[in-house]
């Protein structure tokens, strides 16, 4: 499978950085790459995508409120991958270059088929993501979660349901984190706000969705 984007892109979907940290998380299965993607390769993904994803900000209802999700977001995905979460449904825009070459390379590193991908973009240190699981009945269970970072670096929090115990990981631009096993069956995760003057980043989660009327 060949896709064209950037001239420069050569050697970091086919030949991934094997690099890898295994985090020390109880009941999980969680592995680190910092260096899967070459940082020049990084660079041009992280600009492409801020272009040519269809950003929105979505709105969710908490108590009776609709409220705005601090970041914008897009749904990418085979055509039967509608997703729902937080009573929020979002059907799938197309597979891009970008989105195919990194979901190749993610593929690569879990030994896991995707079908579908959320994007978020963290645009400063205003924009978070709260404390969740990715247990929604759609990605059945103990799914495989890829998660992708370009740009500014973020702490990534793991918090054990039941123990309250967290870990925390920052991950760093061109990063890959492979979410497996029963880790969201036994963690939540996040990532908080920061009234430091940062940079934006864009953060790439790949998914198997099983289709409900299956």
């Amino acid at each position: 499978m060949q896709f064209s984007l950037f001239d420069s892109d050569i050697t970091d979907t086919n030949q991934p950085d094997s690099s890898v940290k295994t985090l020390p998380l109880a009941e999980a299965d969680v592995k680190y790459y910092p260096r899967a993607i070459a940082t020049d390769s990084a660079n041009h993904y992280f600009h492409a995508l801020k272009r040519e994803l269809p950003w929105r900000q979505d709105a969710i209802r908490l108590f009776g409120k609709s409220i705005n999700i601090p970041r914008l977001q897009s749904w990418h995905g085979d055509p039967e991958c509608t997703y729902t979460y937080s009573n929020l449904t979002l059907k799938p825009n197309s597979w891009t270059d970008s989105l195919q070459r990194l979901r190749v390379l993610c593929e690569t590193l879990s030994n896991t088929s995707f079908n579908c991908v959320l994007a978020n973009w963290y645009r400063d240190g205003n924009d978070s993501m709260s404390f969740h699981a990715d247990d929604e009945v759609e990605l059945g269970i103990n799914p495989t979660i890829a998660s992708v970072t370009l740009g500014e670096a973020r702490p990534f929090v793991f918090k054990h349901k039941e123990s309250k115990a967290t870990y925390t990981q920052v991950l760093e631009h061109g990063s890959v984190l492979i979410m497996a096993g029963t880790t969201q069956s036994h963690y939540l995760h996040g990532i908080a706000k920061t009234a430091k003057p940062i940079g934006g980043r864009i953060n790439l989660t790949f998914r198997h969705l099983i289709p409900r009327n299956r």
